[in-house]
């Protein structure tokens, strides 16, 4: 009798899959202030210095994009899922301390707290996840 592999699952522990749904997630949130600054001015703040921080926060949006795309096509190979992780941990631990360092000086709005729980998730998700597509 001859053992056929047995098909696993998708789960978020899977680095592929956490890099597209990252991946998606980051271009959603750097998507937001691009496409529509007065509804995430009213989620996150209404920006202090208009002139200056409208510019700041469209420049991180677009980074965030960027960052995104390279997550979503950096590929199934052992070096596309090395590159997703990398950026994946850099991005969230990037917003994550921006986060925990700003809201509590008062320059950020308590809403980004919620932000810095999704960031403290996507690096718990990327620190767990699977490296190796085989191994179970």
């Amino acid at each position: 009798m001859t053992s056929r592999p047995r098909a696993r699952a998708a789960t978020l522990g899977d680095s592929d899959l956490l890099a597209r749904v990252h991946g998606a997630f980051n271009v959603a949130s750097g998507t937001w202030p691009l496409a529509g600054m007065r509804s995430f001015g009213w989620i996150f703040g209404p920006k202090q210095d208009i002139k200056r921080d409208k510019w700041l926060v469209r420049t991180v949006a677009g980074l965030l994009v960027s960052a995104a795309w390279s997550q979503l096509r950096a590929g199934s190979s052992p070096e596309g899922r090395a590159h997703a992780r990398r950026t994946g941990l850099g991005t969230a631990l990037t917003l994550l301390t921006i986060d925990l360092v700003y809201v509590p000086r008062g320059r950020l709005r308590w809403t980004h707290l919620l932000d810095a729980s999704m960031e403290a998730a996507w690096i718990a998700a990327w620190l767990r996840a699977r490296t190796d597509p085989a191994g179970d």
